[in-house]
């Protein structure tokens, strides 16, 4: 692994894998990646693991796993969870840890920085951590939704250098090697543009949520923080021999040369946004002179229920994304003061206050 040079890796296995027929936990397709795993720690490369697999896991204890209402798969998610960790931890000799996640746990910046804590401590220590979304409490609101776009969170929270997302193909080809039989594999994504997501289908297993457009989602993620992302065949030994000789089996995304600021990655691709305010068209002048002049009378809409602290979206009447950052104001408030910004007092309660949002807590978004 030489060629890599890398120092910590996370590795994100589907449910595909762990449960292939959803008839409980298989070391069958496990055995070549928990090998894998090994022979990086013996090499001083630190692993964290990103598994799915829950609710396949557990989907043979229930009397209907068709259909399911919500209810269900949330148990299916608790029964299994346990199988899930047992059977990784069988395939080991050294201790893992189980970390369960929701998407609030993430996007809160307290919380995040004590996932990172967290991670950082379990390595240290030579534990191997586990990470699984947590569906048996999470809610729609809460939720990821997919572990291909958590595992790249928990990159970021990992400082990882590299992030191998298994699929149950090579990689990303122009087409579906399903349908096309001159389907070809691109081994090397320098810049992920829409042209690369035009490539991704829908999934196409059955028993996973995550297609290769949320692979794509998550290279993305990756590689604005400078961690070096590949999509591989997770159900073959060689991709992970040829990782290990330093070789590419799959689809290898860049990394940016340079990777966005911790807390700009974290504002623009983990923080999920509360509300948002609308401006006016002309507001790019004000986002060029600094965002801390944004006033209440350049605020056409207030939309969502908001706190202080939490994260919001900015964006023009046109339906154009500028920024997300952090509210000096609740969405009350604002909504308050934007129905009266024509009195001077409220804007000169405005001024003592301090600005709607600051240049230290936001992330400009690129349009695309």
């Amino acid at each position: 692994m030489s060629e890599f040079n890398w120092k910590r890796i996370v590795i994100k296995v589907g449910s595909a894998l762990i449960a292939p027929n959803k008839s409980g936990c298989s070391s069958h397709y496990l055995l070549s990646i928990a090998q894998f795993i090994v022979r990086c720690r013996s090499k001083g490369i630190e692993v964290v693991l990103v598994s799915s697999g829950s609710v396949a896991a557990g989907a043979h204890l229930f009397d209907d796993i068709d259909n399911v209402p919500i209810a269900t798969k949330k148990a299916m998610a608790a029964a299994g969870q346990t199988e899930m960790m047992a059977t990784w931890d069988k395939l080991f000799d050294f201790p893992s840890a189980q970390v369960l996640l929701t998407h609030a746990d993430l996007r809160n910046r307290d919380r995040y920085v004590s996932v990172k804590e967290t991670i950082a401590t379990l390595l240290s220590n030579g534990i191997l951590p586990i990470i699984n979304e947590n569906d048996t409490v999470t809610t729609d609101k809460l939720k990821v939704g997919d572990n291909d776009n958590l595992s790249a969170m928990v990159a970021a929270a990992a400082d990882a250098n590299a992030l191998i997302i298994c699929s149950d193909i090579d990689g990303l080809y122009d087409k579906n090697p399903h349908l096309h039989e001159d389907a070809k594999l691109i081994s090397w994504v320098s810049k992920i543009d829409a042209s690369i997501y035009s490539m991704a289908g829908g999934a196409t297993s059955s028993v996973g949520t995550g297609g290769m457009r949320t692979k794509i989602e998550a290279a993305e993620k990756a590689t604005s923080n400078g961690i070096d992302t590949f999509i591989i065949n997770g159900f073959t030994e060689l991709s992970f021999n040829m990782l290990l000789q330093g070789k590419n089996p799959g689809t290898h995304f860049q990394p940016f040369e340079q990777p966005m600021q911790e807390n700009v990655h974290w504002m623009t691709h983990t923080s999920k946004a509360q509300g948002e305010l609308v401006v006016e068209g002309d507001f790019n002048e004000t986002l060029n002179e600094g965002v801390e002049g944004l006033t209440a009378d350049e605020i056409v809409e207030v939309n969502g229920d908001f706190a202080v602290g939490d994260t919001i979206l900015v964006r023009r009447d046109d339906g154009t994304k500028l920024v997300k950052a952090e509210a000096n104001y609740s969405s009350c408030l604002l909504s308050f003061l934007t129905r009266h910004s024509e009195h001077s007092r409220y804007n000169e309660y405005m001024q003592k206050t301090g600005p709607i949002i600051s240049e230290k807590n936001l992330a400009v978004l690129e349009e695309k």
